[in-house]
């Protein structure tokens, strides 16, 4: 779009420009950041005048600086510079609120080359009146003409879809769940913190004393929390086993123990918790400036899955999607390229799994491959491929061909991302949580919301 600005000498008395903004809880983050004011009053999540309610409220001096955007953009435009602002604010503008930022010329001095324009911001809608006040400022003397451009992009780093995910599972009865050896800070702590938020009643089993001392080193209290002395690492995966059989754990969580050695008694053909299906990982991932959880199957379980195995990792993950609240889950199998080339055989597989789902053998879900990563999530390289397809550009779901290029990319959008990542084990009895050593309390937080969801819908407990 061509931007042109307006000279001292262009301007006259009554010239008047205005834009419209809506504010959002995200320019709210990033205007405390920027800013360094972290008044919690201005925070989406925050209470900061301890009526019970977060506010979201816009700082005065965002508001005030929402007319520099008309006064720099548009009138008098580039090369304008800041004399001075006064400003009287009459109204509370909170995140959601469409504003209208107006400029009216009032004034031209000669000898300084300077402009005062009448500053005003009014809410769209009722027309309440927010910001008056006066503006005075340099005016260029040199016509600028140019294509406007877009600035380094800013991603705000909060992941809306685990809070909506938390949310959502905070109605449901606390899921009764195995922790097997929770006995370094981080599975405790997790485990405890999840606790507190209702989405899990744990039973803690491993080396009493190990876990004691991690306690008291945390400064948390145990009390209330059922512990089982089961000091070897093989036997307390055992007993998580043990009480789903009983019907005591509807769910089992990983602590600090090896993946295989908790998977191990859980895999049993004679006692484990086997149900027909082939156990299958898969990370929900929260992406900031993603619109939706991106699912990513398998990257922790199933090395080279064939076809068959990869059948079920695509309707577990359906399954799973459908539990978070997606009706009909968009599912992209994922290859090096969007054409089937019989040297992929990654390709081949997923052209079979897509006619497999045109044929009912997945259900619940729209499947689609073989797709690149590009063309998978991103609408724009889908047209531009010329790939006309529900799923292309809005995968919910991505199956990848194997182990390492589901560890590759989970840990790709984690780490330069900034991806939150949770991770659940489907095909067993119970779900089971599944999260890394490294993994933070929105992490494990966000792995119990989705095994309390996906239990709830399984049992026909969900509201």
């Amino acid at each position: 779009m061509l931007i042109e600005n307006r000279t001292f000498d262009e301007l006259k008395v009554g010239d008047k420009a205005e834009l419209n903004r809506l504010i959002t809880a995200d320019d709210l983050l990033v205007y405390a950041n920027v800013s360094g004011n972290h008044n919690p009053l201005h925070i989406f999540d925050q209470d900061g005048d301890g009526d019970g309610r977060p506010e979201a409220m816009a700082p005065g001096s965002f508001i005030g600086a929402l007319l520099g955007a008309v006064l720099g953009n548009v009138l008098p435009g580039a090369g304008a510079l800041y004399r001075a602002q006064n400003a009287q604010f009459h109204a509370r503008v909170f995140a959601g609120d469409e504003l209208v930022i107006g400029v009216t010329v009032t004034d031209k001095n000669e000898r300084e080359t300077t402009v005062t324009l009448a500053t005003e911001v009014r809410r769209l809608g009722d027309g309440a009146l927010v910001l008056s006040g006066a503006a005075e400022v340099l005016a260029p003397r040199r016509k600028v003409s140019y294509n406007s451009h877009d600035l380094p992009g800013l991603v705000v780093q909060r992941h809306r879809h685990f809070e909506k995910l938390l949310k959502r599972a905070e109605p449901l009865a606390a899921l009764k769940t195995a922790v097997v050896c929770p006995e370094e800070p981080n599975s405790l702590g997790g485990a405890l913190k999840a606790r507190d938020h209702t989405l899990i009643e744990p039973i803690l089993i491993g080396d009493t004393d190990k876990i004691a001392e991690v306690a008291s080193a945390m400064g948390v209290t145990l009390d209330g929390v059922e512990i089982l002395h089961e000091p070897l690492h093989r036997n307390a995966a055992r007993k998580a086993v043990e009480l789903v059989h009983e019907g005591r754990a509807e769910a089992i969580m990983k602590g600090h123990l090896h993946t295989d050695m908790l998977l191990r008694p859980i895999l049993d053909k004679q006692t484990g918790l086997r149900m027909g299906r082939r156990f299958t990982h898969i990370f929900v991932m929260d992406v900031p400036g993603q619109p939706h959880p991106l699912l990513v199957s398998d990257a922790a379980i199933n090395i080279a899955p064939d076809l068959k195995t990869k059948v079920d990792i695509t309707q577990n993950a359906i399954d799973l999607a459908i539990s978070l609240g997606i009706e009909q889950p968009k599912v992209g199998v994922l290859s090096a390229t969007e054409t089937v080339n019989p040297d992929i055989p990654s390709s081949i597989d997923a052209a079979l799994l897509s006619k497999m789902a045109d044929r009912g053998q997945i259900t619940g879900g729209l499947v689609d491959g073989p797709l690149a990563m590009d063309n998978a999530v991103d609408i724009a390289a889908a047209r531009t491929k010329g790939i006309t397809s529900d799923v292309a550009g809005q995968a919910e779901i991505l199956v990848v061909p194997n182990l390492d290029a589901g560890n590759m990319l989970a840990k790709q959008l984690t780490y330069i991302s900034h991806a939150e990542a949770a991770g659940l084990v489907l095909g067993a009895r119970v779900p089971i949580i599944l999260n890394s050593r490294s993994d933070d309390d929105m992490s494990r937080l966000a792995s119990c919301a989705v095994a309390a969801l996906h239990h709830a819908r399984m049992s026909g407990k969900q509201g």
